[in-house]
């Protein structure tokens, strides 16, 4: 039972060891610079916004997600983009409709 136990504990440290030297050595791969204070690497067009262009934002991650600011700030000009889109459907409506 001793062995066994002996074994365990010699099992457990060699595999820590090699994780340690393995985390040492390879790390997280290559990490980017940080960016600026104030800076995002978060993009849209200024105007007529596409789904891939939503499909391609990316948002910094912080510690408990994303970064706050960045994520309003799209949804600020996302719901911006949509009343403009409304306000023309709505007026080439009213056009159409005098037009009739």
């Amino acid at each position: 039972m001793t062995t066994a136990l002996i074994y365990l504990v010699v099992m457990v440290l060699v595999a820590g060891v090699v994780f340690l030297l393995a985390s040492v050595v390879f790390g997280r791969g290559e990490e980017l610079p940080p960016l600026a204070p104030g800076a995002s690497p978060t993009r849209l067009p200024a105007t007529d916004i596409t789904g891939a262009d939503l499909e391609s934002v990316r948002f910094q991650l912080t510690l408990r997600g994303y970064k706050m600011s960045e994520v309003d700030w799209v949804l600020r000009r996302l719901g911006t983009e949509i009343d403009t889109l409304r306000a023309r459907v709505a007026e080439l409506e009213r056009a159409r409709e005098a037009a009739e």
